[in-house]
């Protein structure tokens, strides 16, 4: 139809400048027209979820970036009536595990003050341990000259955030309430030069059109919608990866205290987390099989309690024992390379008493784009990688990729450059998927190695643990990857 309408107007000037502006309206069967002055954006970010989100935050925050129209793309219909949180409302059990880094980014951007106007935990320590029973780990920001090791939010409290960050920032934004539905990333392509006689549109722009016939066109757009992304499946990028036979149940918990320690332990079906979110509360992270998830989901409330305390407690295994590094056992060899909290007993998790909210499951996979960028396109968060939430690290991959993308936009605009050009967006994918990969293959190491339970393997796994709890300098190394602080462990 876009060949047939171009090659109807050859030859005439005026309608050569007039073919163009038809295809989106000819596409979309006659739906609305379009001003260019009102529907063209520097910046089209489809999805407005916590990633996308704070890609637009971070464009706001810098000083040549703020001055970019910036269009946000995602059907919920919260983004334009705002998300309200009240002190009353109950936990909800979708929360993430922020790190320092983030944090900073967070403060940098603007949105973090808007977080701690909501519930929030920070935390300084961590036990991790084996269900054998053999070793266990304790980490404390202390290790590494920290204050907090990270903080345990609510999504929804992060989405709210940073919505509320991008409604005070000074600059060109517009929330379209719709899906995207197709996207061509060359709008002229079916017309020599010599057919247009304004180049104003050749190759400067993407071209998209909505679930409600709306086109808008954009120098670059950002797919941040997830891992079932849109953005990338239209752009042809393909992928690597596969599923886990695991699924994730998640809910929060209460107990009669505060809890203020993040916990993990691994369990022969897959980990087990609880972290703590404020007041009494806790969430649960818990990997199983999808036949227990199924069968745990369905469990009455006292029955999952007692499923929960049992994984955390008693069940499965002994607790591990504490060992000194200097009493000439397999660890005396490390002498002063203790650290200070390697000596820290093992403690039991607080007790559950009380389901807070509904369960949820969620089945697990692996998936990497091969590719991040191409012309006019760059992918982020979850539309460029998932991984196993064991160490609740997937999120925060995602917002220093809006942050990393955001520093290399505002860096070519400094520079003159077209924020479109694979070029300059090069510069965005060579910094992050390295550190992706990295944190993809150290997850995707540990789930197959607890996917296995095998007499030597164990006391293996068991005895690096106990050196990761006594050696210091392998200790800081684990805790500032963990943070965020380094892009690369440092055995790579």
């Amino acid at each position: 139809m876009n060949r047939f309408v171009a090659r109807r107007f050859v030859g005439s000037p005026f309608l050569s400048r007039v073919a163009w502006r038809s295809f989106c309206d000819v596409a979309s069967a006659e739906k609305q027209k379009l001003s260019s002055d009102t529907d063209e954006y520097d910046v089209a970010i489809v999805g407005g979820g916590m990633v996308g989100l704070a890609v637009a935050c971070s464009l706001a925050s810098m000083p040549l970036t703020k001055h970019l129209s910036v269009a946000i793309i995602d059907s919920n219909p919260a983004l334009l009536k705002g998300i309200i949180i009240t002190k009353d409302d109950p936990p909800d059990p979708r929360v993430s595990t922020v790190t320092p880094a983030t944090i900073s980014i967070f403060k940098e951007i603007g949105a973090w003050k808007f977080v701690e106007q909501h519930r929030h935990a920070y935390f300084d320590k961590m036990q991790v341990w084996d269900y054998t029973g053999l070793g266990y780990a304790h980490y404390n920001a202390r290790d590494v000259n920290k204050e907090l090791l990270g903080c345990v939010v609510e999504n929804k409290v992060l989405q709210s955030s940073l919505l509320s960050c991008i409604q005070v920032a000074d600059f060109q934004k517009q929330i379209f309430s719709a899906r995207l539905n197709s996207m061509n990333l060359n709008p002229c392509s079916s017309l020599s030069e010599k057919d247009i006689t304004s180049t104003r549109y050749q190759g400067s722009f993407a071209e998209l059109e909505l679930s409600d016939g709306t086109c808008i066109r954009a120098k670059l757009v950002i797919g941040a919608d997830g891992s079932k992304s849109n953005v990338r499946e239209l752009a042809g990028f393909k992928t690597t990866g596969w599923a886990y036979a695991q699924n994730a149940i998640i809910c929060t918990v209460e107990h009669t205290a505060e809890n203020d320690c993040a916990w993990q332990r691994f369990l022969p079906s897959g980990p087990i987390a609880l972290l703590p979110i404020g007041d009494n509360f806790s969430n649960i992270v818990w990997t199983m099989s999808p036949n227990e998830s199924s069968e745990r989901k369905d469990m009455t409330e006292s029955d999952f309690i007692n499923s929960v305390n049992h994984a955390l407690n008693y069940g499965y295994g002994p607790h591990p024992k504490s060992i000194s590094a200097g009493d000439g056992g397999l660890l005396s060899w490390l002498g002063k390379g203790v650290t200070s909290s390697g000596g820290e007993e093992f403690k039991v998790p607080p007790r559950v008493v009380k389901l807070a909210s509904e369960r949820m499951v969620f089945p697990l996979s692996l998936k990497h784009a091969n590719t991040y960028i191409s012309k006019r396109v760059a992918l982020v968060g979850d539309a460029a990688h998932t991984v196993h939430p064991l160490a609740g690290q997937g999120v925060n991959l995602g917002f220093g990729d809006a942050y990393a993308l955001s520093k290399v936009i505002n860096e070519g605009i400094a520079v003159g450059s077209d924020i479109g050009q694979v070029s300059l967006l090069g510069r965005y994918e060579a910094e992050r998927k390295p550190a992706n990969i990295a944190m993809i293959a150290i997850l995707d190491g540990f789930q197959k190695a607890y996917s296995i339970d095998f007499g030597p393997l164990n006391i293996l796994r068991a005895t690096g643990f106990n050196v990761a709890n006594y050696f210091s300098p392998l200790k800081q190394n684990i805790i500032s990857y963990a943070c965020g602080e380094q892009k690369l462990p440092l055995f790579m």
